[in-house]
């Protein structure tokens, strides 16, 4: 099993189960992501998924460059590079909260992975970075992603140059949200969770989807989307709850419609 997914209440943790090749990405393991990922968006049960990688090496060292045959063709090897680009579709139409448990170094492919999450917590040994230029390739797949955390200078000195950031330089950069000590990796990582579970469960989902929509959108555009899902959003019970229990001056008791 090169994947492997845990339900905790209304948690999903899904996480990549092969350590000794620093989690690297083969095609079992992206179908498999791209499963779990559109299974979620459809189960009611799940709240927040957390995605992370087994050991204490890599969250993710990129693609595994062994798993497509060197005698594939040109169609197989474009249809097995396709996989990545189709799991930032998925992940952006996840309609749930992803947070990231980075417990290792995120290198080339397995940094693009880590941004598709919308929280990132990370050890503070890990590193970051996009070397293809050191073997002559170019990480053209996740070069969106990452202009779009750290704008283009700092995006192209990690591409051209291939240098690695530490925990703490990322999080300067803005590529993580935190860094931590090993020993409080999952205590962190639950202390974002459980603030994600305060939240109204529609208002996240409709709030989501509309970040990742309107930032692919003239601003004109823009404007427009988010104020018809604003006005959708103001006609759900969960409004309602909210305002009700704020005045009330008690929790909410989400209903997720």
């Amino acid at each position: 099993m090169t994947l492997r997914r845990e339900d905790d209440g209304p948690v999903r943790v899904l996480t990549i189960d092969r350590p000794d090749q620093r989690n690297s990405l083969n095609g079992e393991v992206l179908d498999g992501l791209l499963r779990e990922f559109r299974s979620a968006s459809q189960d009611d049960a799940v709240r927040v998924v957390v995605l992370t990688g087994a050991g204490d090496r890599a969250f993710c060292a990129g693609a595994d460059l062994s798993d497509i045959a060197p005698d594939a063709g040109a169609v197989a090897q474009h249809e097995g590079r396709a996989k990545l680009r189709q799991l930032f579709t998925a992940a952006a139409e996840l309609d749930r909260p992803l947070v990231g448990r980075v417990n290792g170094h995120a290198l080339a492919g397995g940094l693009g992975l880590a941004l598709l999450c919308d929280l990132l917590v990370a050890v503070e040994d890990a590193q970051f970075g996009t070397p293809e230029v050191r073997v002559g390739l170019w990480p053209y797949v996740i070069s969106r992603a990452i202009a779009d955390h750290v704008g283009p200078k700092r995006a192209l000195e990690l591409m051209m140059t291939g240098r690695r950031l530490s925990a703490d330089e990322a999080v300067a950069w803005g590529l993580v949200n935190r860094a931590v000590p090993r020993a409080d990796l999952d205590p962190a990582v639950d202390a974002v969770v459980s603030e994600l579970l305060r939240g109204a469960p529609v208002a996240q989902r409709l709030g989501r989807r509309s970040f990742y929509t309107a930032r692919d959108l003239p601003h004109r555009e823009a404007m427009a989307y988010l104020q018809g899902m604003l006005d959708l959003n103001v006609q759900t019970e969960d409004v309602v709850e909210g305002i009700t229990a704020f005045f009330e001056k008690r929790d909410p008791q989400w209903r997720g419609r």
